[in-house]
């Protein structure tokens, strides 16, 4: 699999997430710093969804009606909650293991998630969407054209639409605390998980999107406190970071 109209997807970066699908769910496995990470950036993309598009924050469902689409799903750390606060959710996963993984485990929940084995390039060639949100949630690093693989993520945005990004940016001290720090010293992660050199500055992930319709704001810094154990929003952007994708309305 490469940069073709079919994926973008880095084939080794599939197998090694594949190897471990099994441990999605796992607050104390492989994939437990996402677990620890999920709370600041379900809030984030709450916030953003609640502003976008007009939404009451008491409801306890309040995007009834919108479609959103998480891309590269993983197990559906996401997909589940956000299908919890009302959107219709495709997830979608370069990796089988991840989607029956994350499959089986909506379904343990109740919950109608909707997932299938498919790239951003695929959605788009079948006419998919398109998607009132999408989150982009730390894939981008993972891909083989980052740029080419946003623009077509960008291209599958409903007018009026919402995309979150969250990525590495490619700093020295991303190095030595995300890829050195994370998978080396601490075991967080699996040696291996991340590649620095594929790391995105913010200014890349806007200069991707320069002569697309559509608007860029952020970064919107996350920094992890060592001493609570806990993630919370930063102005500090050189490690974690976010950003918002929006498409004017029609």
């Amino acid at each position: 699999m490469t940069s073709t109209a079919s994926s973008s997807i880095d084939p080794a970066d599939v197998e090694r997430f594949s190897r471990i699908a099994a441990e999605w769910w796992d607050p104390n496995g492989k994939f437990a710093p996402l677990h620890w990470f999920n709370p600041v950036r379900l809030a984030f993309i709450r916030e953003q969804a609640l502003e976008r598009f007009g939404r009451d924050p008491a409801a306890r469902r309040p995007f009834e009606g919108l479609k959103l689409l998480d891309i590269g799903c993983g197990g559906g750390l996401l997909s589940e909650p956000m299908c919890r606060l009302g959107f219709e959710v495709l997830g979608v996963d370069a990796s089988e293991r991840n989607v029956a993984t994350a499959s089986a485990h909506a379904a343990e929940q109740g919950l109608p998630v909707t997932y299938r084995v498919a790239t951003a390039e695929q959605l788009l060639a079948e006419g998919a969407g398109p998607f009132d949100v999408i989150l982009n949630m730390e894939v981008i690093e993972h891909v083989v054209d980052p740029g080419e693989y946003l623009r077509t993520c960008a291209a599958l945005l409903a007018p009026g639409g919402l995309m979150i990004v969250a990525t590495l940016n490619r700093t020295l001290k991303a190095l030595a605390l995300a890829k050195v720090g994370a998978e080396y010293v601490l075991r967080w992660l699996p040696a291996g998980t991340h590649d620095w050199r594929k790391f995105l500055r913010p200014e890349e992930v806007r200069g991707f999107l320069d002569g697309a319709p559509v608007e860029v704001a952020g970064p919107f810094g996350v920094a992890f406190n060592p001493l609570s154990g806990r993630w919370s929003r930063s102005n500090d952007t050189d490690v974690n970071y976010m950003m918002t994708v929006t498409r004017p309305a029609a």
